[in-house]
This record gives structure tokens, C-alpha cells and sequence, in this order.
């Protein structure tokens, strides 16, 4: 019986779809629990060569014989999860917990038309901020009140636990990242509740004693979307760090031109969000915040992608001694001032493309 949490440890978009696609494929875990706020956030994922952009199925679903829960903290837009229900093929094995917020026109509007949201904090206009207040004022409407949702009905809490009374394993998702939590994030730039590790668990009805590994995933370097302050951007003197030195050259050999030095980052290492595809803000790697979000979550485990966008040469590697020079400074750096073990590295966008130090 194992259960393992994986967070996010900066400002999402760090890559944990692509860590939970490996666990699903290699751990086999029986259930694959998604918690988080809801369909504001956006994993990429690849099976068979295909990119899928989810936004409200686990992304564990790449394994076929995982179990796939929604807890009762994610917010569900009704018609996106049954869009991707269809997407993914997983009609019969995918379950919301009955009590699942639900968002609705209403909700979206709100989002998009109330300016301190849209033009201040940024929101992805999903409708989730203004749902979660409803829901807090006792308003919402749930998930078992829903027809078109009737056949995809459970108690998620009830589930998870029987499955741990017969020595079955899970694996939980969650969504955003750290320095995006409505509790510790950016305030107001940050989402419209917590993404720790302990909200992941209230969010689908799972106490702490219960766990075995939080894994905080981090991008090699730091990326953000929207809002907000992210005190590791110095395009001024970006060009004087040697990490950043060799991949502006390699924008430069591929002819990249932006008007700034974080358009040119941006387009070269493809940050653009995946739900709104609205350009990253790209900088150093934030060891104060990986530090701090460390120890918040309780990481028993740390996790490390997108290193292959910094050192190409480390594309698709699957051992560790197999990784440049460089890139084997950039992660024992981390590891040192983070203060936790790495043991994941993500070196490609498939999820094989992995080496698993565990």
C-alpha cells in the first residue's frame, strides 16, 4: 500500500502532467485521484506520439488499467469533462466525487468580465474564483445534481480508502503550483485556494497518515503566466549568467528574434501556457521558493524537468551518468540549496523520457 502526492512547486506549468504520466505507466498505481482547483489549470501529455491538453481528466489516464477519480475539491465544467471523456477514451473508468463543485456560464462570465480578475490577477477566465466563491457562500450547485454527469457519480473519500484496506496503491495529482496557493502564494496573484500538498489531501477526502512520498516538481529554470511578482526575472543581466549565455546562443543559431530577451527565451524554449497560450515570463531557477515550497509541502521527494531545454544535449537521456557536465551542476545545485533528494529528471516531453533515481 503506497500513496504518492506530486505538487508543484514554483508557479505551475512545471511539468507535472509529464512526471504523472511516469508514475502512471511505471508505478501502475490502481487509482490515479485528481485534486487541485479545477479546469484553470492545464497538463500536456503525451501517449503514442499525441499531445493531449487536459484540463479535467487525471493525467495518469495514459495507463489503462488506473482507476481515474476527480476529487471533491476540483471544480468540474461540465461539458469540458465530458469533451475530454471522449478525448481520452476513459468513459467507464473516470468518476467524480458527487459533491464536486460545479462551474457555470455564469461563473466564466464573471471571470472574464470583472477587471481586477482578467486585467489585475490574470485569471484564465475558466470561471473557477468566481465558483469557489460561491461555493464558500453555500450556493453551488454539486456534481450529483447534474444529469449529463449522472453515470460518472461516487464517493470519492469512500473509494480511495477501501482501495488502501486491500493494499492497492495511489497516485494524486494536483494542479498550479505553490507559489500560486490563495494561503502562501503571491497574494493577490495566485489562485483562488491552496495547492499544497495537505489541501491535495482534503481535496480528495485522504488523511496524512496515509501517505508515503510528496514529490515537488520544479522546471529547471522558472517560468510564470500572468501576474504577479517573480523576483528571479533579470533580463538586464540574463545574458551574464553562463547557463543563460549558451541557450541565447543557440536561440541565435536557430535565427529567434524577439523584442526583449524574454521573447526571445519564450519562444525558444516554447513557454506559452497551456490553457491560455499566453507567453511565460522566463528566469533563473528560484532556490528561495523551491526551498520554502519544500518545506510546505513536507517533500519527501523532488523532482526536476525540462532539463533538456537548457542543455540540449541531454535530450531524451534515460541515465543519470549519461547527462552533460553542466547539466549534472545545475541538479546537484538544486538538490544542495533545496535541501531534498532528486530523484526525477525529466529529459524529453514523452514519458519514458525519464530518469528515475528512486
Amino acid at each position: 500500500m503506497t500513496v504518492t502526492i506530486v505538487v508543484g512547486g514554483h508557479f505551475g506549468d512545471e511539468g507535472k502532467g509529464k512526471v504523472i504520466s511516469y508514475l502512471a505507466l511505471h508505478d501502475k498505481p490502481d487509482i490515479v485521484v485528481r485534486a487541485g482547483v479545477g479546469p484553470n489549470a492545464g497538463h500536456r501529455v503525451y501517449r503514442d506520439g499525441k499531445a493531449y491538453g487536459l484540463r479535467m481528466i487525471p493525467c495518469g489516464f495514459v495507463n489503462d488499467k488506473s482507476r481515474l477519480l476527480v476529487g471533491a475539491g476540483v471544480l468540474i465544467d461540465t461539458s469540458r469533462f465530458l469533451e475530454e471523456v471522449d478525448m481520452t477514451g476513459t468513459r467507464g473508468r473516470i468518476m467524480l466525487d458527487k459533491r464536486c463543485g460545479i462551474i457555470e456560464e455564469g461563473h466564466k462570465e464573471q471571470d472574464r468580465s470583472n477587471k481586477h480578475l482578467s486585467k489585475g490577477v490574470g485569471t484564465t477566465g475558466s470561471g473557477c474564483g468566481p465558483a469557489n466563491a460561491e461555493r464558500a457562500h453555500r450556493t453551488i450547485k454539486l456534481a450529483k445534481d447534474i444529469p449529463e454527469l449522472k453515470d460518472y457519480i461516487t464517493d470519492v473519500p469512500q473509494e480511495i480508502n477501501d482501495a488502501l484496506n486491500k493494499n492497492k496503491n495511489i497516485l494524486v495529482e494536483s494542479s498550479q503550483g505553490f507559489g500560486l496557493s490563495l494561503f502562501y502564494g503571491t497574494y493577490p496573484y495566485v489562485t483562488s485556494k491552496d495547492t499544497t500538498a495537505s489541501m491535495a489531501l482534503a481535496d480528495i477526502g485522504l488523511g496524512p497518515t496515509k501517505v508515503k512520498d510528496v514529490i515537488v516538481i520544479y522546471k529547471a529554470y522558472t517560468t510564470r503566466v500572468g501576474g504577479g511578482s517573480m523576483e528571479v526575472v533579470d533580463e538586464e543581466n540574463i545574458g551574464n549568467y553562463p547557463l543563460w549565455q549558451d541557450v541565447l546562443e543557440n536561440a541565435k543559431k536557430k535565427g529567434i528574434k524577439g523584442n526583449s530577451v524574454n521573447e526571445i527565451l519564450s519562444s525558444y524554449l516554447n513557454e506559452l501556457g497551456t490553457v491560455t497560450g499566453r507567453t511565460r515570463r522566463v528566469g533563473n531557477f528560484d532556490f528561495s521558493l523551491a526551498k520554502y515550497s519544500a518545506m510546505v509541502n513536507g517533500a519527501t521527494q523532488i523532482g526536476i524537468t525540462c532539463i533538456d531545454k537548457l542543455f540540449p544535449e541531454c535530450y531524451r537521456v534515460k541515465n543519470y551518468e549519461e547527462l552533460s557536465e553542466g547539466a549534472k551542476r545545475h541538479i546537484k545545485e538544486i538538490e544542495e540549496k533545496v535541501g531534498v533528494r532528486v530523484s526525477l529528471i525529466s529529459t524529453g516531453p514523452e514519458a519514458w523520457d525519464m530518469i528515475d533515481l528512486r
